[in-house]
């Protein structure tokens, strides 16, 4: 599983970050986190307000920090596919 979380490094996408960690050590789930910092990488997803979460190439959410059962059911999602 691929997991990119799009920010520049703000408070919020700090807090993205660890609410997918967090999710991803409930479920025991192993999962490659990358954190993209790039802004012409972020815009290529078509986020234009950070955070932003991507899941297997998939845009879940930006401009939001979403909660942990929130990533929960994407995560799942994903590995029900």
């Amino acid at each position: 599983m691929e997991i990119k979380v799009l920010g520049t490094g703000c408070a919020r996408c700090k807090a993205l970050e660890q609410n997918v960690m967090n999710a991803l050590a409930e479920m025991g789930v192993a999962a490659n986190v990358e954190k993209v910092t790039d802004l012409n990488k972020i815009t290529d997803y078509g986020v234009m307000m950070t955070p932003g979460l991507v899941v297997n190439n998939k845009l879940k959410v930006f401009g939001r920090v979403p909660d942990k059962e929130e990533i929960k059911k994407w995560i799942q999602e994903e590995i029900s596919q």
